[in-house]
């Protein structure tokens, strides 16, 4: 959908590529095909590992502002996509393009009308279900910046993380439902901002906590909220993950959206990834939407599993005896 109107708005003369300089493109997603331009000049910039991974075997993906061009892939969040403009437009260079695409359904429409205020916004560009325009750099958009905030409980969040309001509430009864004492190795696959990490801290037994997590901003937030020695931060995919050694537990409230669209098999994955990375005595303890089929992948991966707490649209489960792979 995105490569169909770069390819219109270049066939089209609506954008223009300089001759020379690099071309930023922000936040693409896996599925998104940016062929139309020279690879040769693409730098990819995304904090989402997964997305990271995918296009660094093909582009360049170290930042090297000022940039020619910038294509921002918007987010679907309002002050995400504020941010990731604004931070476009500080990258490159004055007289430079900045090219704002999206679909529909993540807010493209209110985003270019946020934009008209402020900047002389071309003409914009409208197939597959989304619109493209652009503008000249050289424009003060800083306001629209990042900025940290302050939440309940002495947590810092970043516009765009998951539940950046405050924790959310499968992750608030998994915390109250987690055991007095864990083992000494564990991790939260997903760790986000760290609210789950905090709690597991204040456990007994813990020696150390890997939390592992895919989006950059989550975790920077999270190093700024867990300051325990004995947590180890690691910006990865939970789903191919690996610690130094078999853990004890492994705690998780796993995602289950890719952009917009439900996606059971996350969650999945993550029930998978812990089989993997726990000890035979090890357990998992996970919180999911109750309409979230799990229940055959827990079977998949774990001798018993049990429902130990929730409610009306939450259940925290508790498994053990995970399922040895077969050589």
């Amino acid at each position: 959908m995105r490569s169909a109107r770069l390819t219109l708005a270049l066939d089209t003369g609506a954008l223009t590529l300089p001759p020379e300089g690099r071309i930023a493109v922000y936040r693409p997603r896996i599925g998104d095909d940016l062929s139309v331009l020279p690879r040769d000049r693409v730098t990819v910039i995304t904090g989402f590992k997964p997305d990271h991974d995918h296009f660094a075997g093909v582009y360049a993906v170290t930042p090297a502002p000022p940039y020619a061009v910038a294509i921002v892939c918007l987010p679907r969040a309002r002050e995400a996509a504020r941010a990731l403009i604004a931070q476009a437009a500080a990258e490159v260079a004055p007289g430079g393009v900045i090219v704002v695409d999206g679909q529909k359904t993540d807010g493209i429409d209110t985003a270019l009308k946020d934009l008209r205020g402020r900047v002389d916004l071309s003409e914009s560009l409208s197939k597959a279900h989304g619109k493209l325009a652009s503008f000249a750099a050289g424009l003060d958009l800083s306001d629209w910046a990042a900025r940290p905030r302050q939440i309940e409980g002495g947590f810092q969040t970043l516009p765009g993380v998951f539940s950046a309001d405050g924790p959310d509430r499968g992750s608030v009864l998994l915390a109250a439902a987690l055991p007095a004492k864990f083992g000494g190795k564990v991790a939260d696959l997903g760790a986000g901002w760290g609210y789950l990490a905090r709690a597991i801290l204040t456990h007994a037994g813990v020696k150390r906590l890997d939390l592992v997590e895919a989006e950059a901003d989550a975790l920077a937030c999270a190093r700024v909220n867990i300051t325990d020695e004995r947590a180890r931060f690691h910006w990865a995919d939970a789903t191919t993950f690996r610690p130094e050694t078999l853990l004890d537990a492994v705690v998780m409230n796993p995602p289950f959206h890719f952009g917009r669209a439900a996606d059971p098999g996350l969650g999945a994955a993550f029930i998978q990834s812990a089989r993997r990375m726990l000890a035979p005595s090890g357990s998992l303890w996970l919180v999911a939407n109750r309409h979230l089929p799990y229940d055959a992948a827990l079977s998949a991966a774990f001798l018993e599993h049990r429902e130990v707490a929730g409610d009306s649209a939450f259940r925290v489960i508790h498994a053990i005896k995970p399922i040895r792979a077969k050589p």
